[in-house]
């Protein structure tokens, strides 16, 4: 029963802190409604298109952060599991946040320190591919998608199923889900690179 009573505070803590929305906190002080321009993402990404590089890092930052604090609640009450459970709900509390009328972000900036706290040289590498990725095709979303597939790929590998790996593809199903409409632009040839303004 107490360790049931952890897990329902782990996840309603974790869903609030990713309810913070640091892309519209730090774009509402530049003088900017993320959500009304350029894709209208609250994410690290559509600030970087609309702030700039030290309004894309803040945003990132600050996401990056409120995910590693989901996370450190999750380890220090119960364990790997918990950590697991914290990094889930604080990507749902990004992506779909009770506070901004559930319009969030694509959890990608959350996905990386949930990744990176819980299974660590499995992060390292998907997030190097990554970076590869987007220095050579100039596409964040194909980057982002990549991490999290590779993350997949290499817990299924080296993690029981259960609950591990399934935990990775489903953050990797939410990603996808997150970056349909890139998708679409994608197949479309209507992807924004990076240092593009978003196509109408």
């Amino acid at each position: 029963m107490i360790d049931a009573l952890k897990y329902i505070l782990i996840a309603i803590a974790a869903y609030l802190l990713g309810s913070f929305s640091t892309g519209i906190l730090v774009a509402k002080k530049a003088g900017h409604d993320i959500r009304s321009e350029g894709s209208k993402n609250t994410g690290a990404s559509n600030a970087l298109r609309i702030l700039g590089v030290k309004g894309g890092a803040l945003v990132f930052l600050g996401d990056f952060i409120k995910a590693g604090l989901a996370v450190g609640l999750g380890w220090l009450l119960m364990g790997l599991y918990g950590a697991m459970l914290g990094g889930l709900c604080v990507v749902l509390g990004h992506n779909w946040p009770v506070f901004f009328g559930f319009k969030g972000g694509k959890g990608i900036a959350c996905s990386t320190a949930v990744l990176l706290f819980t299974f660590p040289w499995q992060a390292a590498i998907a997030i190097v591919l990554c970076l590869l990725v987007i220095w050579l095709t100039r596409y964040i979303s194909v980057g982002s998608l990549t991490m999290l597939f590779v993350f997949s790929v290499l817990l299924l590998i080296t993690c029981p199923f259960f609950p591990q790996s399934a935990w990775a593809l489903l953050l990797l199903a939410l990603g996808t889900y997150r970056h349909r409409a890139n998708l679409v632009r994608l197949k479309n040839g209507t992807e924004n690179k990076i240092g593009q303004k978003a196509k109408a």
